[in-house]
């Protein structure tokens, strides 16, 4: 073989690229991704929600805003007189109020013991929904959406007439264990009572959205690192501690953040299960609230409360941001 033909042999053919026009594609770099738009078409996505919820609810902030910093009555309110501004003394009368601080504390309880009775309740019946067969999964779930789709006031109704004291079905099953007499037992005649029954209506309501969100998230649990941590000796409490627990934890965050708001922003429960005139062993910050500006006519100060309260929450999603910013960075 001549010098020729082993270069001409060895040399790979060089193809012509293709002539402009003709619609050839060019394969990318690797390594670069191509980006249609620029940066800015998310937020031009996003224009048409952020425009409904600044004015939805930009203006009723706004003017709470306002109103926590003026005197502000019925004679403001039907126009004899004008607003005055009176500076930070809204905010210094109910911070130095006891009453104010006792509420507060009361709201904190609550929204605590709620949030952890669904946590605990949502758990414990998503890993049961894991173990069922499929029809009684079924039944459960449908259960669980009917309970979820029932209006607040409904269920509040309902619980009203199970907890009634002269034709309660809690009371007459009560009374028929060995021992027990429960006829005609008033379960609001004090407040810790009047509010843990509230407090099974608002986790009542609660539970199906955590089931079926902790459900979902199971799905994603990998069997095989189950499997691995059953091989390794772990128990069930291990596999959940170690294995699940760790896997749902961004979800966890997320539902008890919502909870915990949820549970602080309690109003029709408390305003319907007692008439419209909460009492006060009763109140919490949103009935309070309420109770200042139009039972008191003194819409200042329950403005000012309103802010205090949306302060507190605004506190709270700062914990559930922060928190996922750490799961972000760890993984």
């Amino acid at each position: 073989m001549s010098a020729a033909e082993t270069t001409t042999a060895t040399v790979p053919p060089t193809w012509p690229s293709p002539p402009p026009g003709t619609g050839a594609a060019t394969p990318a770099k690797p390594g670069r991704k191509q980006t249609r738009g620029g940066a800015g078409v998310p937020w031009l996505l996003l224009a048409p929600c952020l425009l409904i919820l600044l004015l939805v609810l930009g203006y009723p902030l706004v003017r709470l805003v306002t109103l926590s910093f003026q005197k502000f009555g019925q004679p403001q309110l039907w126009g004899f007189k004008d607003p005055e501004s009176v500076g930070f003394d809204n905010f210094s009368k109910i911070l130095g109020d006891s009453e104010f601080w006792t509420v507060v504390v009361r709201t904190a309880v609550f929204a605590f013991s709620a949030v952890v009775l669904t946590m605990v309740i949502g758990m414990l019946v998503a890993l049961l929904l894991q173990r069922v067969s499929g029809w009684v999964k079924t039944l459960i779930n449908i259960a669980l959406v009917a309970s979820w789709g029932m209006p607040i006031i409904v269920a509040t109704a309902i619980f009203k007439w199970l907890f009634d004291a002269d034709y309660g079905v809690l009371n007459w099953l009560l009374s028929r264990l060995p021992g027990v007499d429960m006829i005609g037992h008033n379960w609001f005649a004090s407040g810790p009572q009047g509010l843990s029954v509230i407090i099974l209506l608002v986790v009542w309501g609660a539970v199906p959205f955590v089931v079926i969100t902790l459900s979902a998230g199971l799905t994603q649990v990998p069997k095989e690192l189950e499997e691995a941590a059953r091989l390794d000796g772990a128990g069930a409490w291990g596999v959940f501690r170690f294995v699940t627990l760790p896997i749902l934890k961004p979800i966890i965050v997320m539902l008890t953040t919502l909870s915990v708001i949820w549970d602080m922003g309690v109003f029709p429960q408390v305003f319907v299960m007692r008439n419209g005139h909460p009492e006060a062993e009763f109140q919490l910050l949103t009935t309070y609230s309420y109770d200042k500006a139009f039972v008191v006519n003194d819409y200042g100060t329950g403005s000012a409360i309103a802010l205090v309260t949306v302060l507190l929450l605004l506190g709270v999603v700062a914990v559930y941001m922060r928190q996922m910013l750490k799961i972000g960075e760890v993984e």
